[in-house]
């Protein structure tokens, strides 16, 4: 019985730590380097973001600004590609400085005509029309091969630019260590009935670790695919088949010693879905693609680099496991309960839990909306997506293109 005690206390205390000890040690090794910076000559030694009240000498600053080069992977993004378009064109980087390639990946709804006609009135502007399904790291790979730029703008259609993002993801490359920059996307809140809440809380405070990671060692786990930046020079090119090309983009990074940070000051805006059908279809597939990357990169795990094994450890490897702990602390409870009051207790408590989201979609039927079940029922679907991507991995990957997700869902 010690076994399954050790087995049960041992997968309990791992899904405590990767959700609530880890962000805590992360947020207080945060404000402990933040203090030491204030108190040193060097605040953007790590990269970091400096902010707008920070510019020093507009003009000669923008003569020593990098050419950016902005790629877009399209597939059926009628509805928003030309807003897109013009968010990019707003920006208040210097228009010299930027050039825009926009891929469509055999759109059928009008996505590639809208694109080239956009082409015909914007010099900066690139059109590529893809004639067959390639997938969006075939895409990006493809468009970097065409670009002239020293840092990459790899960003999704349905994602908006802040006027200054693009200044500010520049100025983040102003530390030759620095080698990809994340931005904080900004959602709107959205209706009671679906999990736009959750999902809001989940991503504001994913953007919160990812920064204090940045902080203390520039060892972010993975940027926000929508919409992040990264130099040339460090871009290798996503395997065939992968799914999650962004974090391989920055375990990239990391590998060749250069430092993934996040610049909250690099804002942009997404819509976050509402529908759980949808965003467990987008979960599962990223989960899928997170085990391709950990056996591609789970040599890492033993990264003599401060911050790069731990960061990867804490916040992604033991995460990615937890349906495995929890099915693990399930059955152990249950193994002990015939002579344990206590393990009789935490067997019923577990099932309970996975029992809310039937409770909760109960409920929803009599618009009943409880806020607290609703993120519990979050909690425990999207560690059904994890599990269901991990057996869709396991049952080998054969192609990496993509629907991409519904929005504006009620």
């Amino acid at each position: 019985m010690i076994v399954f005690q050790v087995i049960f206390w041992t997968g309990l205390f791992l899904i405590g730590y990767t959700y609530l000890i880890f962000p805590a040690i992360m947020h207080l090794m945060a404000r402990v380097r933040r203090h030491d910076r204030e108190e040193g000559p060097d605040l953007t030694s790590m990269g970091t973001a400096r902010g707008p009240d920070h510019r020093e000498n507009p003009s000669a600053e923008a003569e020593n600004l990098p050419l950016l080069s902005i790629l877009i992977a399209a597939y059926n993004e009628a509805g928003v590609i030309e807003s897109k378009v013009r968010s990019l064109l707003g920006s208040e980087y210097p228009p010299d400085r930027v050039e825009i390639l926009v891929g469509s990946d055999a759109s059928t709804d009008g996505t590639s005509e809208i694109i080239q006609r956009l082409e015909e009135q914007h010099d900066r502007l690139e059109a590529v029309i893809f004639e067959n399904r390639t997938g969006k790291p075939g895409i990006i790979n493809h468009l970097v091969t065409r670009s002239r730029g020293e840092i990459l703008v790899i960003t999704d259609a349905n994602v908006m630019l802040d006027k200054h993002t693009l200044m500010e993801l520049a100025r983040s490359f102003h530390s030759p260590g620095t080698g990809l920059v994340d931005t904080r996307m900004v959602n709107p809140l959205k209706t009671k009935d679906g999990i736009s809440r959750q999902e809001r809380f989940y991503i504001s405070r994913e953007v919160k670790i990812k920064h204090h990671e940045s902080v203390v060692w520039g060892t972010m786990m993975g940027p926000f695919g929508g919409c992040y930046a990264v130099r040339k020079s460090a871009y290798e090119p996503v395997p065939d088949h992968f799914l999650v090309d962004d974090f391989f983009v920055n375990m990239t990074v990391l590998k060749k010693g250069l430092q993934c940070v996040s610049n909250v000051h690099a804002v942009v805006f997404e819509e976050v879905s509402s529908n759980l059908a949808e965003e467990f279809r987008r979960k599962r597939r990223i989960s899928a693609g997170n085990f391709q990357n950990l056996n591609r990169f789970g040599s890492m795990l033993l990264s003599p680099r401060p911050g790069v094994s731990f960061c990867f450890l804490s916040h992604k490897v033991i995460r990615w496991i937890v349906p495995f702990l929890v099915i693990l602390t399930i059955g152990s409870s249950i193994v002990l309960a015939p002579g344990s009051t206590f393990y009789l207790l935490m067997a019923l408590l577990q099932g309970t839990v996975l029992m809310v989201p039937v409770l909760d979609h109960l409920l929803r039927k009599f618009k009943i909306h409880s806020l607290p079940l609703r993120f519990i029922s979050h909690f425990v679907l999207m560690n059904l997506a994890l599990l269901a991507g991990f057996f869709r991995y396991a049952k080998g990957i054969k192609s990496n293109v993509w629907q991409p997700t519904k929005r504006n869902q009620d």
